[in-house]
């Protein structure tokens, strides 16, 4: 048995043990779990891909006179101002005004919420439009203007939901192409595309939320940041397999960080064509091997995490529930798998090479002594499922 202040102090004397998820499963099939677990002292995990439930609180500081911003547009994206006066919420999904959405189907979805989010890290130049109604302490009604990230008083990502445990394999049963938020599915199951770094992804590491919980310190696109609640739609409640990983959803994660601290290449807004914008992130959790079980749930293979396969032509939309088969992620990345005796090409929205860049990127970090782990404060729930919205006629 190991504790987070004793690991913390191999950290700070640079002596901790550090690996990989990926580098772990190698190790321990060669040394024993036992042995394995009092050697290694953290196992990095990390994830790169679309994350829709992401975006960021600005504050813009005053200007001269005031203005208590009613409305407002960061390069004629919406952002939403019903906080303070020059707080706003930037969502990543949110498109730019006068979009034709899918008007024109598919619709291309050029720019929107995640495009913003990511030319702010990269310390480009903005513009800002606001509007107000005017008071007798806030008198500007009109205010236009250029800003980059470092004109802000704060910008900080505050994303609801991140890091989904384990996720859907998408495909198309219909005689038509299907525009989803997982990409282009070819109809007659043509290609199906999946979005995990499976056994990279941290919740797959920690199925039963052991060290990962709110208060946990994360790396998030390079800023140290922390989990700060159980993510939206968090329902930890579902099937597993024998070694208690989830064959669905389950897990999330919410996720802050400040973004001053940042780093570019890991935060990148995306045009998911026929479905609308998004951003892409990269994360990475470290996992403290306290006791020889945990490390055996770090050791996890692509080959033993299972994911559903779901026909997003009907299936998903209208929620049925049915699912057409499982497949490991040792055969999605294969790049062809067979689904009811039929061979189909693959594809992934996530990276799993950016992924393991993440995870060798917090490994150096802990061992040079800059990234300290924190117990979480509270944590994430182990029962739990997800309500869905039923419509009801209102009550007399």
């Amino acid at each position: 048995m190991k504790t987070f202040e004793e690991i913390n102090k191999k950290i700070e004397s640079r002596k901790a043990v550090v690996l990989t998820a990926e580098e772990i499963i190698d190790y321990v099939d060669r040394k024993g779990l036992d042995a394995a677990a009092k050697e290694v002292d953290v196992v990095t995990t990390a994830t790169f891909g679309p994350m829709c439930s992401s975006g960021c609180f600005l504050n813009f500081g005053h200007s001269k006179p005031k203005i208590r911003m009613s409305e407002a547009w960061i390069d004629d994206v919406l952002i939403y101002c019903g906080v303070a006066a020059v707080d706003v919420y930037l969502g990543a999904t949110q498109l730019r005004h006068n979009d034709p959405a899918n008007m024109y189907y598919p619709g291309e979805f050029r720019y929107g919420g995640g495009h913003v989010i990511e030319k702010l890290v990269s310390g480009e130049k903005l513009q800002l439009f606001g509007l107000s109604y005017g008071t007798d302490d806030y008198p500007r009604r009109e205010i236009r203007t250029w800003f980059d990230i470092h004109d802000l008083n704060q910008a900080i990502m505050v994303n609801p939901r991140n890091c989904y445990q384990n996720y859907n394999v998408a495909i198309n049963c219909s005689n038509k192409p299907i525009y989803t938020y997982l990409g282009l599915l070819k109809p007659d199951m043509k290609n199906l595309t999946y979005c995990s770094a499976g056994q990279l992804s941290p919740l797959l590491n920690d199925p039963f939320y052991e060290t990962i919980g709110i208060g946990t310190k994360v790396w998030l696109a390079g800023a140290q940041g922390h989990v700060y609640a159980e993510g939206t739609q968090h329902s930890p409640t579902c099937e597993r397999s024998p070694n208690d990983v989830p064959t669905e959803g389950a897990g999330t994660l919410a996720l802050t960080a400040n973004m001053k601290d940042m780093k570019p290449e890991f935060v990148r807004g995306i045009s998911l064509i026929g479905y609308g914008v998004s951003l892409s992130l990269g994360i990475g959790i470290p996992i403290p091997i306290l006791t020889p079980e945990i490390l055996k749930r770090t050791a996890v293979k692509d080959r033993e995490i299972m994911a559903p396969v779901i026909d997003y032509s009907r299936d998903y939309p209208n929620r049925s529930g049915r699912v057409l088969c499982r497949l490991n992620y040792e055969q999605l990345k294969s790049g062809e798998v067979k689904v009811l005796d039929r061979r189909v090409e693959v594809g992934s929205l996530s990276s799993y090479p950016k992924a393991l860049e993440i995870a060798h990127l917090l490994k150096d970090e802990i061992k040079r002594g800059e990234f300290l782990l924190s117990r979480a404060i509270q944590a994430l729930p182990r029962s739990q499922a997800m309500k869905t919205l039923e419509i009801r006629e209102k009550e007399e």
